[in-house]
């Protein structure tokens, strides 16, 4: 069962005086900060890092966070409407913001001890990128197969493997880390860890060149006998699966805000682009099959829009939403296919230059339905909630 929100708040996209606000600030932020700097960020495929202290200044990497830790205070809701307004001009930028706040912000604030929250939050809050390393070469949809392992030593731990597919591994100054401290216990002995950057016999590895999202860096991560204290554990030894199932349901609901904003960016880029170009004397806008296709686009993107907006008032409310976050993600993901997919048809031979924004809009769109669980995953949960 999920919670009823409806009552408490009315029609999903009209938003209070609060979220209204904060989301026209993000939108300007975005147009003015980030819009002037994605062509260059693509080609140099890195985040200036003239504009990593702009989304802290804003406010941006600690939404949720609680205002004693030097967050905002704020609502997943709120985390969302962000991630939508900057996947409208840049993916990479956007990711960034959502990895730091759904996937590492999200477990420590959760999980963490009193000394963790008061440590870690406040960095993370302020100037310090986070990461989330979970998959491995041979676990990717397997998640738990993991062959990271942890061995007890006094009162410190001794991390040793690899982790592939990171977001965010090369800006990432702390790194919530999944392994096995117990291989012998299977998916119990998975533990979470906090592993700062500086940790001896941690290092980045190598770094992902990439079809889309190309400016947001994905690295391997590498441990050799990285020796993490006991204080580190986030939450307790053998809990490591609750949390990174619990976090990744939180992640799909950012993600489905990227997705939704990508699909508006290349959607908005073509109203623009079919008002102008004319073919046999007549505007494209004018054509009724374009007319058709460009109401199809906007009506599955508005269904997108709900399920992900939903689902993020439902988690707000407290609510059970697995099974809302796995259908956002996965129809949010198919949808921004298909539009991003038509923007760049719409185009023409124009569409599938760099010189016009929807071939960037296509090939980030690609990726949605691969991390965070594909979209396989997604319809396998759906599936066992429904038939449970």
């Amino acid at each position: 069962m999920t919670t009823d929100t409806s009552g408490m708040h009315g029609p999903l996209t009209v938003l209070s005086e609060e979220e209204s606000a904060f989301r026209d600030a993000v939108h300007e932020f975005a147009e003015q900060e980030v819009r002037p700097r994605v062509q260059e960020m693509e080609r140099a495929t890195r985040i200036d890092p003239s504009l990593v202290p702009a989304l802290f200044e804003l406010g941006l990497m600690g939404i949720e966070v609680d205002e004693k830790y030097g967050g905002a205070g704020g609502s997943l809701m709120m985390v969302t409407l962000a991630v939508e307004e900057i996947s409208r001009v840049d993916a990479s930028a956007a990711i960034m913001v959502d990895v730091q706040n759904t996937l590492v912000n999200y477990p420590i604030s959760r999980y963490g001890t009193d000394a963790q929250r008061e440590k870690y939050l406040a960095r993370l809050t302020s100037k310090t990128i986070g990461a989330y390393a979970l998959s491995e070469a041979g676990s990717g949809s397997d998640a738990f197969g993991l062959a990271t392992r942890a061995e007890k030593h006094g009162d410190d731990w001794a991390l040793t493997g690899r982790k592939l597919w990171i977001t965010n591994g090369a800006d990432a100054g702390l790194f919530v880390v999944f392994v096995n401290a117990n291989p012998d216990a299977g998916y119990k002995g998975i533990t979470a860890f906090i592993v700062e950057r500086d940790t001896p016999g941690f290092s980045v590895g190598k770094k992902e060149d990439k079809l889309g999202i190309r400016a947001s860096s994905t690295t391997e991560l590498i441990f050799d006998g990285c020796v993490v204290p006991a204080a580190n554990v986030l939450g307790e030894v053998g809990q490591g699966y609750k949390i990174a199932i619990e976090t990744l349901n939180v992640g799909r609901i950012g993600i489905g805000a990227q997705m939704i904003g990508i699909a508006r960016g290349a959607l908005e880029a073509t109203l623009g682009y079919v008002k102008e170009r004319k073919q046999f004397s007549t505007r494209l806008a004018d054509f009724q099959g374009i007319q058709f296709q460009l109401a199809q686009a906007a009506t599955e993107l508005e269904a997108a829009r709900l399920l992900v907006y939903n689902v993020a008032r439902i988690k707000d409310a407290g609510g059970q939403f697995t099974r809302e976050a796995a259908m956002a993600k996965l129809f949010a993901s198919q949808v921004c296919e298909r539009v991003t997919s038509l923007c760049v048809e719409l185009h023409g031979g124009y569409g599938y230059t760099k010189d016009y924004p929807v071939e960037k809009f296509y090939r980030d769109a690609k990726i949605g339905t691969i991390y965070e669980g594909t979209s396989n995953m997604q319809l396998q949960t759906i599936a066992k909630l429904l038939l449970k």
